[in-house]
């Protein structure tokens, strides 16, 4: 089954869908799109790192990421910078370090286009294992600290009087983003990552009624713009990354159709009515 190669394609693509979907939530409910670009751009820096020092990429972009996430809160605990003027800092910074460093590295040619937009087509057997591997823990480890994360999220103050310790869960839910990052770099790539997260919980918001339903929704969502995008991809011959995220568009403007508000009002009971 794993031997034709938009088989592999498909299986990968759902598995980051199932993973990128709960965190897109929370980067929704946050308005973190902006610290999911800083970790994207920094990814490069990963990538050129793995090639001068022989690394594993997977493991040399979650390092960087991990690192960046970790410098950010550092940053922000001392210095006077707003939190937006510093993770602009860190994401240009270490986009520009990643192509210098490539730069240098004249005796390596590589394909930067594939890690800038992915390559999902050319995924391994070995890569789905990464992705399903890791998408498994992180999904396990967001189950443990989803109450206090979404406390958090909600009310930061309150959540410190309750001892949920939010600055640490913070911080879990930072390195959570580098991972899923890391492991589905090769789908859409580094530039687009942001919107596989992005996107699907924006559209799965506006039919979910709690935090749990729009998870579901939005990896209903993300799994559904894959599997479109890789279709459309090899229908009319265009790049599969961006495919998946022009197809992820397509249903949230779709979301945004009065068909939609409608099956939204029909499918919510009336109030006093028993659901």
């Amino acid at each position: 089954m794993l031997d034709d190669f938009f088989t592999r394609a498909v299986v990968a693509g759902v598995g980051v869908a199932l993973v990128a979907a709960p965190l897109g939530c929370f980067v929704v409910w946050r308005r973190l799109a902006y610290f999911g670009d800083t970790l994207s751009h920094a990814a490069l820096l990963g990538v050129a790192l793995a090639f001068l020092l022989d690394l594993n990429i997977t493991l040399a972009v979650f390092l960087v990421c991990a690192g960046v996430a970790v410098a950010l809160v550092l940053l922000q605990r001392r210095a006077t910078l707003s939190s937006d003027s510093l993770l602009g800092l860190l994401a240009h910074s270490s986009l520009a370090l990643g192509l210098v460093v490539l730069a240098f590295m004249t005796w390596i040619r590589m394909d930067l286009m594939g890690f800038l937009f992915g390559d999902i087509l050319a995924v391994s057997k070995a890569d789905i294992g990464i992705i399903y591997l890791g998408g498994i823990a992180v999904l396990i480890v967001l189950a443990l600290i989803w109450n206090p994360l979404f406390a958090a999220t909600v009310n930061r103050e309150l959540a410190d009087a309750e001892g949920m310790k939010p600055a640490r869960t913070n911080l879990i839910f930072m390195l959570l983003m580098a991972t899923v990052i890391a492991i589905s770099m090769k789908i859409v790539g580094v530039l687009l990552i942001t919107a596989l997260l992005i996107i699907p919980a924006a559209t799965a918001r506006r039919f979910a009624t709690g935090p749990e339903q729009m998870a579901v929704v939005a990896a209903v969502v993300g799994v559904a713009a894959v599997v479109s995008g890789l279709f459309g991809s090899l229908t009319w011959d265009t790049p599969s990354g961006p495919s998946i995220v022009v197809a992820a568009l397509v249903f949230f403007l779709v979301s945004l159709s009065p068909l939609a508000g409608l099956l939204m009002r029909t499918s919510r009971p009336v109030q006093g009515e028993k659901s």
